[in-house]
């Protein structure tokens, strides 16, 4: 029993001792065609987008995306972070935009006087943009909007 308990440590060291020398190598994408360097600080591979003007969506119906950093905030089950200016009560004063009247609907699109449990955890569909090179080339063209 003892042999087998050092065996499994030998090749736990073993294991982690080269997952250290692979840190230091570039990896490929999943199609091979881009390189992406590898760097030891998480905080430098996602560099948020500085704040700025409301991004243009791309499609109808596209949940707006966020235009300034969410690092630090905090939605949990009992504070949302994102209320604190976007909030029917704070968005005036903040320069925030408001909180469509969607999210205030029920299922059965009763008027809610806070916002929808369905709806509360909003980076689900509203997004941080980060300054990150893609991996993959995107070629994507909005549709013409109607009457254009």
């Amino acid at each position: 029993m003892r042999f087998i308990t050092a065996l499994a440590l030998a090749s736990a060291v073993l294991l982690s001792g080269a997952g250290l020398a692979g840190a230091q190598e570039k990896l490929l994408s999943e199609r091979g065609d881009v390189a992406i360097e590898q760097d030891s600080k998480v905080d430098a591979m996602f560099r948020p987008e500085r704040d700025s003007d409301l991004i243009p969506r791309n499609f109808q119906k596209q949940p707006p995306l966020v235009p300034h950093s969410v690092k630090g905030y905090n939605i949990t089950q009992n504070f949302n972070k994102c209320m604190d200016c976007h909030s029917k009560e704070r968005a005036e004063e903040t320069g925030a935009t408001l909180v469509a009247k969607s999210h205030y609907l029920d299922r059965d699109d009763k008027k809610l006087k806070n916002i929808s449990p369905r709806r509360y955890f909003c980076m689900q569909c509203h997004v941080p943009q980060f300054d990150a090179k893609p991996l993959v080339g995107n070629t994507y063209k909005p549709a013409a909007k109607k009457g254009e």
